[in-house]
């Protein structure tokens, strides 16, 4: 009976060993996992690759694809970035303005926009990375002293900047992204719905809309726009 207690209590310690053992593998994974994305985000250097209107033979030299549409900046936060469209919605998910596999993926136009953003709103989506990077920043002016005091950015049109519009943030809020005025860009509906549902609003003008779209998390189906008025 004494050998079967320290059988049974060896066993116990083994199983105990075992359990914390898988425990520390999944905590390495973890860290592994986090070092794994930051470092293989788009990094800051495709900043080198931004158009130069005095330079038009800048963009022909470019590495980014020519799936290229835009250049997104937003003054004070890491936003500035190169804005991709790609036939669909699932082709920048992963995939960097370079056209290689990145789980980060690109900041990108929506399938069904003009790629001139010429209509009266757009919509432009990143995924929502640390350290602000991509459009981590964007839940940031969900804060309405946040969100006032970030309220200047550049589009540049076009693969070489052929033109410039100046944005305004304006309005920021948490969504479904199943709703469809604001991802299908329901025109005509826009400005009430950023009018009755907006978390912070600050203007209310005429002018073209660019919503910015991130995740809040992966298992989420909210998500955060933010609103900025394109300005000639």
């Amino acid at each position: 009976m004494l050998k079967f207690w320290k059988r049974l209590n060896d066993l116990y310690g083994w199983l105990l060993t075992a359990l914390f053992g898988f425990i520390m593998l999944i905590g390495f994974w973890q860290v592994y996992d986090n070092y794994y994305l930051f470092h293989h985000t788009l990094d800051y250097s495709v900043r080198k690759y931004k158009p130069d209107p005095t330079n038009a033979a800048a963009a022909s030299e470019s590495p980014i694809t020519g799936e290229m549409v835009a250049w997104l900046t937003v003054d004070g936060t890491q936003i500035d970035y190169p804005v991709m469209q790609g036939k669909d919605n699932v082709r920048f998910l992963n995939t960097d303005p370079f056209g290689q596999y990145s789980l980060t993926g690109s900041i990108f136009l929506d399938s069904r926009s003009s790629p001139d953003f010429s209509d009266s709103f757009s919509v432009v989506y990143g995924h929502h990375m640390d350290y602000g990077r991509m459009f981590g920043a964007l839940d940031e002016f969900l804060d309405e002293s946040y969100l006032k005091q970030h309220v200047s950015g550049t589009l540049l049109l076009g693969r070489n900047a052929e033109k410039a519009c100046g944005l305004e943030v304006f309005a920021s809020m948490r969504v479904s992204a199943k709703e469809s005025i604001v991802f299908d860009m329901e025109q005509e509906n826009i400005r009430q719905y950023i009018h009755d549902h907006a978390a912070v609003l600050t203007a209310e003008k005429e002018d073209r809309i660019l919503g910015l779209s991130t995740c809040t998390d992966a298992n989420s189906v909210t998500r955060v726009v933010v609103f900025c008025y394109m300005t000639e």
